[in-house]
């Protein structure tokens, strides 16, 4: 047996990467950061992109897309996300390696596979093309990733109410956006339905969807100028508090850094599976390699 693993490459507006798999096999979601530090932090994982059987992508904007071109068409993963989203990536000036042969389709609601991991993808409010959060279940255990999300859906929470381990946007603190420098239009695009969660529409979620079956939350998606991660953690260990469950002995909560990759999170234990699923040329991407 071994370990399933979760890793937050990068989570914010500069650029949002996360694995999920073994130490064998498994998938990333989003590519919003450089393809050479992507593949740093597998590699301090024992994992380089021969390890990884594709990618999922939640939306269209640059900070959740900036080495797809580069993983798709260099590298030859797989690129998975709805038609509309793909049409976006194609739109997106900041993608100048536009995606030809890695390009998969995916549909809202319908279940795929990719290697025995299971995904659904649902539709998440938010002011890009389409936008998707994802639940994956492998070996007994569901995971869940929802981010940039304007408002709360009764679908999202619904599935939420299932998941043993959350990753859930904490983007802002409301005081700290409407008393800061941003100019009124971004302060309302942030505020809007289709804009990005607070700290508090984050901890009114947690504190509806919380049960005894979900093991980890991790905060995701921090805003550097409108938030902190005291700040998040605050708000959402208070949820946590007015409905009787502990931070850190019933539930573990952590806000993931923005920059930095997080430490390897074990989430239970998966048969043994193979080491490499497809044969592809190892390789070091460089900075010429970059978009």
């Amino acid at each position: 047996m071994v370990d399933i693993l979760f890793r937050s490459l990068a989570s914010g507006s500069s650029g949002n990467c996360y694995y999920f798999g073994t130490q064998y096999r498994g998938i990333l979601i989003d590519a919003g950061i450089a393809a050479r530090t992507i593949q740093h932090d597998l590699r301090e994982m024992g994992l380089d992109f021969q390890n990884i059987m594709g990618v999922i992508i939640t939306h269209d904007h640059a900070d959740h897309i900036r080495a797809v071109g580069t993983l798709g068409e260099r590298v030859h993963l797989p690129i998975y996300t709805t038609p509309e989203i793909h049409e976006g990536i194609d739109r997106n000036y900041g993608v100048r390696e536009k995606l030809r042969t890695s390009r998969r389709y995916i549909e809202k609601n319908k279940e795929f596979d990719i290697g025995g991991i299971k995904i659904l993808a649902l539709g998440v409010p938010h002011d890009s093309t389409d936008c998707l959060s994802f639940v994956i279940d492998f070996c007994g255990q569901r995971f869940m990733l929802v981010t940039d999300c304007g408002s709360p859906r009764e679908e999202l929470e619904e599935y939420m109410k299932t998941a043993n381990h959350l990753v859930i946007e904490a983007n802002h603190d409301e005081q700290m956006l409407l008393n800061g420098s941003y100019p009124t239009y971004l302060k309302e695009r942030i505020l809007s339905p289709l804009g990005h969660q607070s700290n508090d529409t984050c901890a009114q979620v947690i504190e509806r969807v919380y049960h005894e079956g979900l093991q980890n939350i991790w905060l995701c998606h921090l805003s550097p100028e409108n938030n902190t991660p005291e700040s998040a953690y605050e708000a959402a260990s208070q949820a946590l508090l007015n409905i009787g469950v502990m931070p850190g002995a019933d539930v573990y909560l952590k806000a993931l850094d923005r920059l930095q990759a997080s430490p390897v999170y074990p989430l239970n234990e998966a048969p043994t599976l193979p080491r490499v699923i497809e044969k592809r040329e190892q390789q070091t991407i460089s900075e010429d390699d970059e978009e």
